[in-house]
């Protein structure tokens, strides 16, 4: 299944590709329709995954280079499922949204569909080599997709794009080939397989090294504060799909790898660095937060929030406990649906105004209600209200992290505060009061395609707000799982249960 997972796009993206020319109506609709099939494919993913294992399901694996230990090896666990569900449920949606697209309308079809594949790859490759082509993969078709449809600096933010990942990518490449060679001298032979580096003996100083290799790639597609300059100039200049791919998902390449990766082969690294990646998270959490306040432009206010929430997801990820761990994957969700719907939620008001400026716009609310009520709700959502989505994903990282970094999360508390500052002060400036400017009293209000293109992502952010338990009872034993591992190589405990994040967990499993 895992394989037709990743098949599937490529085959819609020929299909896309093979359409004539003189019929360029059908890319869209086509392309739609075809991302449709990887939707149910992950929805089948979704509901015969086997809840309270700790383990990889549906594993597939077929020697692919013996010499030098190179396999095709794939499976999924409760941490990459979600993501991948998410991937498929943002990329009909991104596409749907994109009637905008004017120009070489099919080739802009073909490269989403080819990143949905890249992403799927990332998402269940077991095989470190094969991580890695997929990882760099995803690299070609957003660059293509913010240089060529993008803004007027789209050349700028998609080079710049590829050359900060470029970089942390190539140190990557080069940890991940130490890591075959030292399993070649170790056991006799190379391998990238993930389950045989588990095994390997690595002294702390090596750890450290290679930690930081793997790290810095990962740091920089987060990003982390302050390898994040990339990230403000891609999103401005992205069209709205490339945005809301780009923030959604692309992003949680990061958070996914630190955790996928660095806690599971580098645990004494990953205990010894703790304090650091926590220092750079809080940063990243305020930084981002007060940089959001003073932007004037919608969108760019939206792509500084994203730096504020990820730092959430690495102080869970790095609380090394099972409230921050579960919190911070569930974050990554929570965050791909409300900053992916209020991208779309800005591409929208930008096809009616041609302008970002939050100073062009006031009193839309009442020429488009509509619109107001689901920006407001995303806002909220996004600000962590109790009872949408964004509240269980912050409440259990921060609660987590009290545990083992109670000073950090303290800080970090903060940033909840700066959320709802920056998102209710540009709804106030947006939504509220007189239109005043003609421009504004001849806007219309949103259309029936764009209301059944935001209801889904409605739906999920109450589903998740209000009953988490169907996501976090995939999670918690593959969380569980890298802890365990943590205890078993290191020094480091594990808090006991009975904190309140523990506690939260516990009792939700019990209803």
């Amino acid at each position: 299944m895992l394989t037709w997972l990743i098949l599937t796009p490529v085959v819609g993206a020929a299909v896309v590709a093979l359409l004539p020319r003189r019929r360029p109506e059908l890319y869209l609709p086509v392309g739609v329709a075809l991302s449709l099939i990887p939707l149910a494919l992950a929805g089948v993913l979704f509901f015969e995954f086997e809840t309270g294992e700790a383990g990889f399901q549906f594993l597939q694996q077929a020697l692919w280079y013996e010499p030098l230990g190179i396999s095709y090896r794939v499976g999924v666990d409760g941490i990459s499922l979600g993501l991948i569900v998410l991937t498929a449920v943002l990329v009909p949606i991104s596409l749907a949204a994109s009637t905008s697209i004017d120009r070489r309308v099919k080739e802009f079809v073909v490269y989403i569909l080819l990143l949905e594949a890249g992403l799927f790859g990332v998402f269940v490759a077991l095989d470190l080599f094969l991580f890695f082509v997929f990882f760099e993969a995803i690299l070609v078709p957003m660059y293509f997709i913010i240089g060529i449809w993008g803004g007027e600096r789209r050349i700028y933010a998609a080079v710049k794009f590829f050359l900060y990942t470029a970089v942390g990518s190539a140190l990557m490449l080069a940890a991940i080939i130490a890591l075959a060679v030292m399993h070649a001298r170790q056991t006799g032979a190379p391998s990238f397989d993930f389950a045989d580096l588990l095994a390997l003996d690595l002294s702390p100083s090596t750890q450290r090294w290679l930690f930081a290799a793997f790290g810095l790639a990962f740091a920089i597609k987060v990003p982390i504060f302050p390898l994040h300059t990339w990230l403000p100039d891609a999103h401005v200049e992205a069209p709205t799909a490339g945005s809301v791919l780009l923030a959604g998902v692309l992003l949680k390449l990061g958070t996914y790898g630190f955790l996928r990766f660095n806690l599971t082969l580098f645990p004494q690294a990953t205990v010894d660095l703790v304090t650091v990646l926590a220092v750079l998270a809080v940063v990243g959490i305020i930084y981002g937060g007060l940089v959001a306040i003073v932007q004037p432009d919608l969108k760019k206010l939206v792509a500084y929030s994203s730096v504020s929430h990820l730092g959430f997801i690495v102080l869970g990820t790095f609380a090394l406990t099972s409230g921050g761990l579960q919190g911070g994957v569930i974050q990554m969700i929570n965050h791909g649906l409300t900053t992916g719907a209020l991208f779309l939620l800005v591409g929208m008001i930008y096809e009616r105004r041609h302008t970002k400026k939050i100073a062009d716009f006031g009193g839309l609310a009442k020429v488009m209600p509509v619109y107001a009520g689901f920006f407001l709700f995303m806002a909220f959502a996004s600000i962590g209200l109790p009872g949408l989505n964004g509240f269980i994903g912050e409440f259990l990282v921060l609660v987590g992290s009290f545990a083992t970094l109670p000073v950090y999360a303290v800080i970090a508390a903060f940033g909840v505060i700066l959320a709802a500052v920056y998102l209710l002060w540009a709804y106030e400036r947006v939504f509220t009061g007189v239109p005043d400017k003609p421009e504004n009293q001849r806007l219309v209000d949103l259309s029936g395609r764009e209301i059944a293109i935001l209801a889904p992502l409605v739906v999920l952010v109450l589903v998740l707000g209000l009953y988490p338990k169907v996501l976090l009872d995939k999670v918690a034993p593959s969380t569980e799982a890298i802890l365990d591992r943590i205890e078993q190589t290191t020094d480091f405990q594990v808090p006991e249960p009975g904190r309140l994040a523990d506690v939260f967990v516990a009792e939700g499993e019990g209803r």
